[in-house]
């Protein structure tokens, strides 16, 4: 008998019993003891403090930037010292003699800071400010180069006149300070994160102990991953920066708290059936855990999307929270049940499930909602549509893109530094364009160049030895704005006729990073929705169920960056979004939207073959109604978090990804999709026949 049994079990009967049977305590001590083994070995992640790097290879910016190597000044970018007056009078004199020794104070500066003196303040044409630039190492970056900025601001101030106000900018100016706004940002995310997370789960279970058992598995998760992202870089070459770092961080405990919630509501929905808790662990996990690890699958699936990118931080973010995100479903499976078998049904104290307590099936405030829906399921699904098609028109005349100036939510001297510069000196001063083209033919490149609206002026800098030669060319444009981005069009389209000429700096960097994320939104967005589909069809074996859930999904998640977008703009007073913003919280609406879409239609499918479909839904909205909620609204607030950084990007994607959870939390796993279910009966099962009743039967069933 017992061989036979042996014989029958499924693969996660095997699976609970490796997850709660007698050696699961050995098995979730083994995968603890190899994690804190790898992450012993490796050690800390230190790609992480990097800022973001979204240039792809194949932009002509890029290709600039190799070709530099060849110019002798190729390896110094220059920052800017701007000087001018607190009252916003002219410059005496003795001011543009402070400004110089400012200038010497900053060639003094040890380590980045070349021997040469480099060129005199230069005073602006109304008298009222003066530059003076120096020379930096070009290689330097994230939080090495935020120190050296650091000292040059400090040395400019030292001994400067209290009349004279200097300010640092330019381009390593604007890498420091964006690599600034990660300073502290890891464990200022993840100690807020968890304190969420931790106030959210003690609401959840009125425990004052139960929080802690899932909050310390999925809070270990979160470094393991950390870990193992570290390992994924340096065997793919791939790499974590500031950016990726906090999102994967989000997700990991969005989605690991998902997962508890899940596990934890179906054992102790199994402990009011069944007295014997290790029994009614098995028996959850058994339950719950196919459909965690759909979830989890759809969300791993979707995010590797993200490696048909062209721009690298997004590819490194897909192949990073993928990992991540693996390794808290396993920690959540097999780490998190064995310790709560080691506790017992006590950790739910003082409310410990009985058998006396209520059937939340048939019963209760999201029974009535189930059942409201079911009763008027055309007027409910009517109205909800026409609210999401609604909030998606929020989207129309919502801009794309932000210029460097305006990253930031917080004040940055870069940006200040940018705006007194601009005040006086034509705007493109503080970040010039390169052209690059062969010397022979340079003269007319000059010309061409002089001749394209916006330029100031094109001066050339240096000669190589392959035969290019290196322009500087200054506009009166502010950096990766629309404006600057035409002068980049015009320039490129001109000089189109002149072999090996090429334009680059941080402007052609900007727009090509720009056109790179409006391919990657037309390639990647229809890889997500395969892939998710896919997983639907795979785990529900229908056609018209996953084409159904797709669509709603989709959208909910327009509606939310309708609304987010509107947000955004009118609430925060944010300029637009970024480029990155509409494709991760498209990515993330989607993906983590079919999370509960998983949650909710498993149940229901396992509820259909004993009640019929529309009695189904209402049960699994029902049973599952609660734990959805408490998972979305952990996940949103967890996303919200985002906006402790200071970049308007990862405030925005807060925002929207925040505000779509919770629609699709409360509007569409609540009321649309048990309307359509509703609706459709059991032919949304087709070409399954898993619902044998009767439609007046399954109807009678929803009433009750």
């Amino acid at each position: 008998m017992d061989s036979t049994r042996t014989e029958n079990k499924t693969v996660w009967d095997r699976v609970a019993d490796a997850a709660t049977g007698r050696r699961s305590g050995a098995l979730a001590a083994a995968i603890v003891i190899l994690a804190v083994a790898v992450m012993g070995l490796v050690g800390s992640n230190d790609s992480a403090d990097q800022s973001p790097n979204s240039l792809p290879t194949s932009a002509e910016s890029y290709q600039v930037d190799e070709l530099l190597s060849q110019f002798s000044d190729s390896d110094t970018a220059p920052v800017i010292l701007v000087l001018s007056r607190a009252d916003g009078g002219d410059l005496t004199p003795t001011d543009i003699e402070g400004a110089a020794a400012a200038q010497s104070r900053l060639l003094a500066v040890d380590r980045s800071v070349p021997d040469e003196p480099g060129p005199p303040p230069i005073v602006a044409p109304d008298g009222k400010a003066a530059i003076a630039l120096v020379q930096v190492d070009s290689e330097l970056s994230g939080f090495t180069l935020n120190e050296l900025i650091t000292e040059l601001r400090s040395a400019a101030s030292d001994g400067l006149s209290p009349d004279l106000d200097a300010q640092v900018t330019g381009g390593p100016a604007f890498g420091a300070d964006i690599a600034n706004s990660f300073s502290g940002a890891n464990f200022t995310l993840l100690a807020v994160t968890a304190l969420v997370v931790a106030v959210l789960l003690i609401v959840t279970y009125r425990s004052p102990i139960l929080w802690l058992v899932p909050l310390a598995v999925i809070g270990f998760a979160d470094r393991f991953a950390t870990t193992v992202g570290t390992v994924l870089a340096q065997a793919t070459g791939l790499s974590f920066d500031g950016s990726t770092s906090g999102i994967t961080s989000v997700l990991v405990f969005g989605a690991g708290t998902n997962y508890a919630l899940l596990l934890i509501s179906r054992y102790r929905e199994e402990l009011r059936r069944e007295p014997d808790h290790r029994l009614a662990l098995h028996r959850a996990v058994r339950q719950a855990g196919p459909a965690i690890l759909a979830s989890n699958a759809t969300v791993v699936l979707a995010l590797l999307t993200l490696l048909l990118a062209m721009l690298p931080s997004t590819r490194s973010l897909g192949a990073l929270a993928a990992a991540g995100l693996v390794v808290a479903a396993v920690f959540v499976l097999f780490v998190l049940p064995p310790l709560l078998k080691l506790c017992g049904p006590k950790l739910f104290w003082p409310f410990v499930p009985k058998e006396s307590d209520r059937d939340t099936t048939t019963e209760g405030v999201w029974h009535s909602i189930a059942a409201g829906v079911a009763r008027r399921p055309v007027a409910t699904a009517s109205v909800t549509i026409v609210a999401l098609l609604a909030c998606c028109g929020a989207l129309f005349g919502t801009q794309i893109g932000l210029s460097q100036t305006e990253q930031f939510r917080v004040t940055a001297e870069s940006v200040e530094g940018f705006d007194t510069l601009s005040q006086h000196f034509p705007a493109g001063s503080a970040d010039p364009m390169t052209v690059l083209a062969p010397t022979a033919d340079i003269d007319g490149v000059i010309s061409t160049a002089e001749g394209i609206d916006g330029v100031v002026s094109v001066d050339r800098v240096a000669d190589s030895d392959t035969g290019l030669t290196r322009l500087s060319v200054v506009t009166d444009a502010a950096p990766a704005s629309d404006e600057s981005f035409a002068v980049v069009g015009d320039l490129r389209a001109a000089l189109t006729g002149v072999d090996r000429a090429l334009v680059g700096g941080s402007d052609a960097k900007a727009l090509d990073t720009s056109d790179a994320a409006a391919r990657d939104r037309l390639v990647v967005i229809p890889a997500i929705l395969a892939v998710v589909l896919a997983v639907l069809l795979v785990l529900l074996r229908a056609l018209v169920a996953p084409v159904i859930l797709v669509a709603t999904t989709v959208l909910s998640a327009v509606a939310a960056i309708g609304v987010g977008s509107w947000v955004s703009l009118h609430v925060f007073g944010f300029p637009a979004l970024d480029d990155n913003t509409p494709l991760f919280a498209f990515l993330f609406l989607v993906a983590l939207g079919v999370d509960y879409t998983i949650f909710l239609v498993t149940r229901t499918r396992e509820e259909t073959p004993r009640h019929g479909t529309r009695s189904a839904i209402v049960r699994a909205v029902s049973a599952t109604g609660g734990v959805i909620t408490s998972a979305g609204i952990v996940l949103a607030a967890v996303f919200c978090v985002l906006g402790v950084l200071p970049l308007i990007t990862l405030t925005q994607l807060g925002i929207i990804v925040g505000l779509g959870i919770l629609l699709d939390t409360f509007v569409v796993r609540t009321v649309v999709i048990p309307a359509l279910f509703t609706l459709i009966g059991p032919g949304i099962w087709w070409p399954n026949r898993i619902d044998s009743s009767t439609t007046t039967t399954a109807t009678q069933g929803a009433n009750t």
